[in-house]
Parts: structure tokens; C-alpha cells; sequence
């Protein structure tokens, strides 16, 4: 179950790394590498700090998704100026359920729950940030307009709360995936954003108003 979990979460990564790949002018063979670093980056860098080898590596199945994705958006691409939007809404998706097995995965190597919401959130944004690196565009985790990593965090944390309070199951963990999902989703619909890292009363004076009349230069 655990493996079917993070198999759709690769598929959702893959088909919004592989629906950025289509939206810059990738061909499909630069598609499905892009998917793969979606879909797959954040795992490898999970299981790079859990100290264990990769399960990419371990079980051949974990490439299938980008294949996949990459032949779904190859052969079903809707037209260009809506790719955005659905890149959001299957990197939502991922993100949704990549919070969830990122989290679990760490408690059961006995991290306490701090580190194990810190890892859930690296998994589930690391696959969207090297995309976004890799496409030569403003990771959404760096983008003031969105809660990115809010939704993540939410996830992540109710995951290990559950945990702890023995009401973990697949229901509620599939729960869980969706709230963060529908949190991603109204961000960008609503138009939801976090404080920016200078609060107003420092931008305020950061291009201060000239001042009237003639000015000398010593």
C-alpha cells in the first residue's frame, strides 16, 4: 500500500514536471527526464538523509510513472496557455501525498516528530523545486503570491500527530493528502500568501520620497 501511495504521488509530479517540460518546448525525451526529477527528486533526498539506499534504485517500478506521464501529456496536451494552471493542480496533488508518506517514512525509522514534519515537507517540495530550477523559472516555493510549503507543513504535521495519537490509517491519510491538497489549491484561487521575509514598516523606507525643492551634491 505504502509503495501504490508514493507511485501515484510520482505519477502527480511526473505529469506537472512533464507538463512544464511541454509549456517551455521540451522534446518528450527531455519531458520524461523533467517528470523524473519531479516525480522522483524529492524521495532521493529523503532517503539520502534517512541514510538508507534510494527505493528509486531498489525497485525498478518507481521509473514507470515519468514514462507515463511523459506519454499522457504527449498525447492528451491541452493548449499552451493552460498549462500553468494544471502544472499547479498536479504538483498540488503530489504535494498532497508526497507530505503524507515523507512524513510517515521518517517515524518509522524513529525520527521525532519535529524532524519527521521537516523531512515530509522536503520530500513533497523537492521533487517541484528542482523542476522549477531545471525549467529556468521562479520555484513556487520561493513565490510570495503562494503557500507552498504552508500546505506541505499542514500536511506533514497532522501526519505525525496522527501517528503519535495511534489514528494513523490509509483514510486518514488520505484525508490528510486532500486537506493539503485543497489548502495548495485555494491558495491560488483565493490568492492566500505568507508574510514577506521584510516586514512593511522596513519597505517603507528602503526608497524614501526625495525631498522638495533643489538638492546639493557636496
Amino acid at each position: 500500500m505504502y509503495i501504490l501511495i508514493e507511485l501515484v504521488g510520482i505519477f502527480f509530479f511526473a505529469v506537472a514536471g512533464s507538463l512544464m517540460a511541454a509549456r517551455r518546448g521540451f522534446d518528450i525525451l527531455g519531458s520524461a527526464f523533467l517528470g523524473g526529477v519531479c516525480g522522483l527528486g524529492g524521495g532521493l533526498v529523503r532517503d539520502v538523509i534517512l541514510n538508507q539506499s534510494p527505493a528509486t534504485f531498489e525497485h525498478p517500478i518507481y521509473f514507470v510513472p515519468p514514462v507515463l506521464a511523459a506519454l499522457c501529456v504527449y498525447a492528451f496536451t491541452p493548449a499552451v496557455q493552460k498549462l500553468h494552471r494544471l502544472v499547479q493542480l498536479f504538483d498540488a496533488a503530489g504535494l498532497g501525498l508526497f507530505c503524507v508518506t515523507g512524513t510517515l517514512k521518517a517515524l518509522e525509522h524513529q525520527f521525532n516528530p519535529v524532524t519527521a514534519v521537516l523531512l515530509g515537507v522536503i520530500t513533497s517540495v523537492g521533487g517541484g523545486l528542482l523542476r522549477d530550477v531545471i525549467s529556468n523559472v521562479t520555484p513556487d516555493l520561493f513565490n510570495p503570491r503562494d503557500i507552498y510549503a504552508l500546505a506541505a507543513m499542514v500536511g506533514s504535521g497532522l501526519t505525525a500527530i496522527a501517528w503519535h495519537l495511534g489514528f494513523m490509517s490509509v483514510p486518514v491519510g488520505a484525508a490528510i493528502a486532500a486537506l493539503a491538497f485543497l489548502i495548495r489549491v485555494a491558495s491560488l484561487r483565493f490568492g492566500w500568501s505568507v508574510p514577506l521575509a521584510a516586514g512593511h514598516w522596513h519597505r517603507a523606507h528602503q526608497n524614501p520620497p526625495a525631498p522638495d525643492g533643489p538638492q546639493r551634491h557636496f
